[in-house]
């Protein structure tokens, strides 16, 4: 296996453990999102009291281990515009689909993550006087996290793919440019 193989095993496995790593990072703030519960004190002040904020950071972290992961990505592939020209054909074209499913999947999951991170921390804070009689405390609908962590493991598979076709093309177009020969002879001699 050449340094090219190995170097390609290496860019998924830390892809991987990237995703990985936000995908826990993801179910963990899903499984720890803020409750409220509403206290009325002494003084008639009408109040919420929450438990642990930690949902909105492990929902950040989330979104920095994909940030991450597909950084890495696309900065060893230069985004697919200035880098090493890709062969035609079919690992040209899964490339380039992979690409961009890989890229809206990501849009999705980082939209996910950082909007339930931002709503987690969000909270309601006091009230003199309540009227309505079913008031209660703003928290994050279940499953926001968990969205993002399902299109993180969508642009974990996609990205994996995406750079396994894109290794394949751009070797395809290294072989096909070491191969040219002259098809016009120039050769010295005739007057």
């Amino acid at each position: 296996m050449g340094d090219a193989g190995r170097s390609s095993i290496l860019v998924h496995i830390l892809v991987i453990a990237l995703c990985l790593a936000a995908f826990g990072f993801a179910v963990a703030a899903e499984r720890r999102r803020s409750t409220g519960s509403i206290v009325t004190d002494s003084s008639n002040t009408t109040f919420c009291v929450y438990d642990s904020d930690i949902a909105t950071g492990y929902g950040v972290g989330a979104f920095l281990f994909l940030l991450s992961g597909h950084s890495l990505l696309m900065g060893l592939t230069r985004c697919m515009c200035f880098g090493a020209p890709l062969a035609p054909g079919g690992s040209r074209a899964w490339s380039i689909i992979y690409f961009a499913s890989s890229w809206v999947t990501f849009a999705i999951a980082e939209a996910c993550l950082i909007a339930g991170a931002t709503k987690n921390a969000y909270h309601t804070k006091y009230r003199d006087m309540v009227y309505a009689g079913n008031w209660t405390c703003q928290s994050l609908r279940k499953g926001v996290f968990i969205a993002g962590a399902v299109f993180v493991v969508f642009t974990m598979i996609l990205d994996v793919y995406f750079y396994m076709y894109y290794a394949k093309a751009t070797s395809q177009a290294a072989k096909k440019i070491s191969k040219t020969t002259p098809s016009v002879g120039m050769t010295g001699g005739y007057a």
